[in-house]
């Protein structure tokens, strides 16, 4: 009989979950709560009031060549870097040319997942959910998560003294819409991630002030377009870049990539010079230019709050304010999980390489898309799907138990407290290496040596330019024919949206 696998969630990866499944023989059901595909890139208020959401973040900050999922490229006249309705039209394609939908159950939620009494021998899992007000229970041979990172938001009000006698208005940015409400008014920004920056550029379009209190840490603030305009992560997430960063003793390393970014503005001149050992990367085009011509100013942290103006450490003078918008991120919760099966501690969950829990008798239950790297996350849960699927099937398997509890311990050392990750430790979780990793253990890891000899253009490619997903479909499990095609063609793609009008005498 084949495999029963509950896929919770239909976003990004759950979709990507649903179709590896299917790929590798096993027999999927997912579990949606709400009544379309998409998660986090669908914006249903607006797609309802027939108005597209403004919120800038929501323009992806992975180049559209990065972040396909390795078989299925995103159409060449799509923009570069993507708004979400154009990703969701894209989640569409995927769902239609993979045939997923017949096998999502939309409005159902995941009440509970629970180990089976013969787990130990059999690996299987009692779920139940609930759709209309009814509830059913099923069995199944194994459990993917999918739910994703971004479901609870985290408001840390205890860390703001005097929020309680403040008389504005305040919210977390999960809750922001529409630019419309800072309309003429005095904006303070708290939290210096991509969406605490992107909201605050945009608040400062309508605002009459925005302040942002820089991280304690300081930021590096990276643009989508890198130099001579290509896109930055075709141009950072390459093989010979990667080998390069990994390669160099951490101070060098750190020096390099401190020159390279201080290169497009200094960030000591703005009050954003991250301190030596961190690693913060925010991506955003209009920061710098905004700052300069003073729609945004940036200011040291939060001290306290008053009935209505704000005190920042080392300013006697208090900040008149009305909206303070808390860009605090996110709390990574599994409701419908017992506590024992994922412990989650400030915002890190204990997985084996992000995903397997370590403790399990049998390995049935994974986590996908609790991870941040510093590049685009379909192609890193779709190779995190088709790694599970197989260690499911007893094809792949999971080293010993207190080996993957060491390993998970070492990273939890690393952590550092609640402020973003070490430098080192945020190039450990390196897009790339962590990709390889996981390719490795399934066999679809390119060999650009060995592709030398047959194929040294594709070599040469796949080495020096940008290392997109295509590179896993090569060869092993999973092989696609269109992946050398696919990686030869990725700047044409790339080019096609932005040579809409080619000058007379160029040539092509």
């Amino acid at each position: 009989a084949e495999m029963r696998v509950a896929v919770v969630g239909a976003g990004v990866s759950g979709l990507t979950a649903t179709k590896c499944c299917l790929e590798e023989g096993l027999e999927p059901t997912c579990f949606e709560q709400s009544q379309d595909i998409g998660g986090l890139w669908r914006y249903t208020e607006h797609i309802e009031a027939g108005r597209p959401s403004l919120y800038p973040s929501v323009i992806s900050n992975s180049s559209k060549e990065m972040s396909a999922f390795s078989d299925f490229p995103y159409p060449e006249d799509f923009p570069v870097f993507l708004p979400n309705a154009r990703v969701l039209d894209y989640l569409r394609r995927y769902t239609e040319r993979f045939g997923l939908r017949e096998h999502i159950a939309f409005g159902t939620t995941v009440v509970s997942v629970r180990k089976r009494p013969d787990f130990a021998t059999t690996g299987q899992w009692d779920v139940v959910t609930e759709a209309d007000g009814k509830k059913t229970s099923h069995i199944f041979d194994a459990v993917m998560v999918c739910s994703g990172n971004f479901s609870e938001p985290s408001l840390p009000l205890h860390c703001f003294p005097g929020i309680e006698r403040f008389q504005g208005q305040y919210f977390h940015s999960r809750q922001y819409k529409h630019p419309d409400m800072f309309q003429g008014k005095r904006v303070l920004m708290v939290g210096m991630g991509n969406s605490g920056v992107d909201i605050a550029v945009e608040a400062s379009r309508v605002a009459a002030k925005v302040l942002l209190p820089g991280h304690p840490r300081g930021a590096w603030v990276l643009s989508r377009v890198f130099d001579h305009g290509y896109p930055w992560d075709m141009v950072f997430n390459t093989r010979l870049m990667s080998l390069i960063r990994n390669s160099l003793p951490g101070p060098l390393s750190r020096g390099l990539i401190n020159y390279r970014v201080n290169q497009q503005f200094k960030h000591e001149n703005y009050g954003i010079q991250p301190e030596k050992r961190y690693f913060l990367p925010v991506l955003n085009d209009d920061l710098p230019s905004y700052i300069l011509t003073g729609r945004i100013t940036i200011k040291p942290g939060v001290k306290e709050f008053k009935e209505n103006s704000v005190v920042f450490h080392n300013c006697p003078e208090e900040e008149p304010i009305d909206i303070v918008v808390f860009c605090t991120g996110y709390n990574v919760s599994f409701p419908f999980l017992e506590e024992e099966l994922v412990k989650v501690e400030n915002k890190h969950a204990s997985l084996y390489k992000y995903v397997f829990p370590t403790h399990l008798q049998r390995p049935t239950l994974a986590v996908l898309g609790l991870i941040k790297p510093l590049g685009a996350i379909m192609p890193v849960t779709e190779m995190q799907a088709r790694w599970v699927t197989r260690v499911f099937k007893g094809l792949c398997q999971l080293p010993p138990q207190s080996v993957m509890e060491k390993e998970v311990n070492k990273k939890k050392k690393n952590q550092v407290q609640r402020f973003g990750l070490s430098f080192d430790e945020v190039l450990k979780t390196e897009w790339l290496v962590y990709m390889d990793k996981l390719a490795s253990f399934i066999g679809a890891k390119p060999s650009v040596l060995g592709l030398l000899c047959r194929d040294p253009w594709l070599a040469l490619t796949i080495f020096f330019g940008p290392c997109t997903p295509y590179q896993y479909r090569l060869g092993g499990p999973g092989r696609w024919e269109g992946a050398r095609q696919a990686i030869l063609t990725q700047w044409d793609r790339t080019l096609k949206p932005t040579r809409t009008r080619v000058p007379a005498r160029s040539s092509s």
